[in-house]
């Protein structure tokens, strides 16, 4: 049975410190030189910025096939089109299945599968709704092309949205990467894309809540349909 204390106290990644002192400073002076209620705002936005960072423990299947989700969210999209030039993969149209984060989403993005950096690009670029399809083309964002041992290659990408102003990489290329582990951040609210090898369909659905390092997204073993989903 799962610890209560643990499941709340998840640990806090190591770039949201400075955040938070800064906004427990911010508190701190509101107490002392406003009135009582913009310090109590203070604090709630101060628990909201640790609740932000936080970077739980993650469990993920290990199996080759596996295309395991790289960020907590809901996938708002699942299309068939051309990836983009910066993760130089064949112009060929392939699944890309976009994961949608809001700010009470955890943001620590992790890899959806073994393999090597072979490719990284950031692109500079607007900050509109993540949700928006254009985003994928528009905003800034941070491309990375994964080749997983047998050869077979993988596109992921980080975009910044409405709120996010950075993103951070962990890994850079050549980097061997497994599966689940950590590759990135997003700061404050955004979207991560992923690209399927050619023929390959997602066995996941739009409206779907994932969870990063332990959703499975597409099994490339097995030659299945789009899966399809009921509401209930």
């Amino acid at each position: 049975m799962a610890d209560p204390i643990s499941a709340v106290l998840v640990p806090i990644h190591r770039d949201g410190y400075r955040f938070i002192a800064l906004f427990g400073f911010l508190t701190l002076l509101a107490f002392l030189i406003l009135p009582p209620l913009f310090g109590w705002l203070g604090v709630i936005l101060t628990l909201w910025c640790a609740y932000f960072f936080r970077d739980p423990p993650r469990v993920t299947p290990l199996y080759d096939g596996f295309v395991i989700a790289p960020a907590d969210g809901v996938i708002s999209a699942i299309e068939t089109v051309a990836p983009p030039p910066e993760l130089d993969l064949p112009a060929t149209p392939v699944t890309r299945i976009s994961i949608f984060m809001n700010v009470f989403d955890v943001h620590v993005n992790r890899a959806p599968c073994h393999g090597r950096v072979a490719r990284m690009a950031y692109v500079a670029g607007k900050f509109l709704n993540a949700s928006l399809d254009k985003a994928s083309a528009d905003n800034e964002r941070q491309a990375l092309t994964l080749e997983m041992p047998g050869g077979t290659r993988i596109g992921v990408v980080q975009i910044a949205g409405l709120i996010a102003r950075r993103i951070i990489a962990f890994a850079g290329p050549g980097d061997q990467l497994r599966a689940g582990q950590r590759f990135g951040l997003i700061r404050f609210g955004s979207r991560v894309d992923v690209y399927l090898p050619p023929g390959q369909n997602a066995q996941a659905i739009i409206g779907q809540r994932t969870i990063a390092g332990e959703t499975v997204l597409a099994d490339l073993t097995a030659e299945r349909p789009p899966l399809e989903g009921l509401i209930s």
